[in-house]
């Protein structure tokens, strides 16, 4: 699960007790606030104990089930409850009875007696050919020093020698929650819809967020007549060129990571016990991006400041597509740092967003409209017709004063009113 998830909720069960399964096979499907995911089993073996059942909601670091690998496995182990206690990883996880001593196996991976390792990073070294001591060697930067995709993908950068090849075991894939039409009934002249798990997790996010939080939104009006002009005038070389759509989000969320970038304090959340304010070094931008079944998901573009107009355009372009075809992945909704949600999609001029939790703030961009302003030329003040929009900045009051808030969405519209006509694509 990723650091910000504390729980999950069983689905079904692919598995029972008694069946035999083999290493990577899918045992079950956990869900999220935003995503189901299926659950590898680390070994082959057989299923002696499933401890919770569908809609069953687990805190992470539970164990969930019981494989006998002993079958499979040279040697036998026995493992007590206090051994197993000492072993619990801080995630949802099937623990195994015995493991093997022989040379490195694939449910050794899972087997690390000093770190938790996830069933994305077990997928990664096996892919990389990694052994278990290599991976055990590289320092961990999430919760508890555990180790995450990005410390691989890290340490990969700078690995010295590849190591003998072997068969490459495919990912597994996540898939984006589904929900089944809602259901409804008549009752008198009234209609009753009942809410599906997604619309109940968005509500409960929502109002534990304007509990947690003191929401103070903030607006500004900002000219964006070159930013449109130009994108209208090279959307399509731009497609021709790079094989992506040119959109108005790509060139936002250019300007919110530079902003970010030079208003670090935004870029932040709260610990859990309220006392402690922890800034992020990655910037990822979250989009709100609304379910073809009326819900909201939002995908992140991580660290976008390092991404230049092309990367922006073809990993949003990718998040929404993989938003409105349920194809989004577990990691792809996770880890945002400050979120975006354009509101004017659907004809609003501004709005007054509830934050996206546990971040400090949240980003609205309200509808562009061309009217009549008054605009000062070399001639004076003349009145031309001129591409407005607002933009809304709801942010988290015991974190973010005034000052900080107000200079961030000004630097965020500086940098959209300041657009380069004469950039090139």
């Amino acid at each position: 699960m990723g650091e910000s998830i504390s729980e999950a909720t069983i689905i079904s069960w692919l598995k029972n007790v008694g069946d035999t399964i083999e290493i990577e096979e899918t045992i079950l499907e956990v869900a999220t606030d935003k995503v189901d995911s299926e659950v590898p089993s680390p070994c082959t073996g057989v299923i002696t104990e499933i401890r919770f059942q569908p809609n069953d909601v687990v805190p992470v670091g539970e164990i969930i089930a019981l494989i006998d690998a002993s079958e499979t496995s040279n040697t036998e182990q026995e493992i007590s409850n206090d051994e197993v206690k000492k072993e619990v990883p801080k995630a949802p996880s099937v623990q195994t009875t015995n493991n093997s001593e022989s040379k490195i196996q694939d449910s050794e991976f899972i087997r690390n007696p000093d770190a938790f390792l996830s069933p994305l990073i077990v997928s990664i070294a096996k892919n990389e050919n990694m052994t278990i001591e290599e991976v055990q060697s590289i320092p961990g930067t999430g919760e508890g020093g555990r180790i995450r995709k990005s410390d691989v993908f890290n340490y990969l950068k700078n690995r010295q020698y590849p190591l003998a090849s072997r068969p490459q075991a495919q990912p597994k894939v996540a898939k984006s929650s589904y929900n089944p039409p809602p259901i409804k009934y008549v009752e008198g002249h009234d209609t009753v819809v009942e809410m599906d798990r997604m619309r109940k997790m968005i509500a409960d996010h929502m109002v534990y967020s304007k509990h947690t939080s003191p929401h103070v939104t903030a607006y500004i009006e900002i000219d964006v007549t070159n930013l449109v002009n130009w994108r209208n005038a090279h959307k399509i070389p731009f497609q021709e060129k790079y094989n992506q759509r040119l959109t108005f989000t790509p060139l936002f969320v250019e300007a919110v990571a530079k902003a970010v970038t030079d208003f670090p304090g935004i870029n932040a959340s709260v610990s859990e016990d309220g006392k402690k304010i922890i800034e992020r070094k990655d910037i990822n931008i979250g989009m709100a991006t609304a379910l073809p079944s009326g819900n909201l998901i939002v995908p992140v573009v991580r660290n976008a400041d390092e991404k230049n107009l092309k990367g922006l355009a073809t990993e949003v372009n990718h998040l929404a597509n993989a938003s409105r075809e349920n194809k989004l992945k577990p990691e792809e909704i996770q880890g945002s740092t400050f979120t975006i949600s354009n509101v004017g999609t659907f004809g609003s001029l501004m709005g007054t967003p509830i934050i996206n939790q546990p971040e400090v703030a949240i980003l609205a961009l309200g509808i562009i409209k061309k009217r009549p302003e008054v605009i000062t030329t070399d001639k004076g003040d003349e009145i031309a017709i001129r591409s407005m929009m607002y933009l809304s900045l709801s942010f988290d009051h015991r974190v973010v004063d005034g000052y900080l808030g107000g200079s961030f969405l000004r630097k965020v519209g500086d940098y959209l009113e300041a657009f380069d006509p004469n950039r090139k694509i």
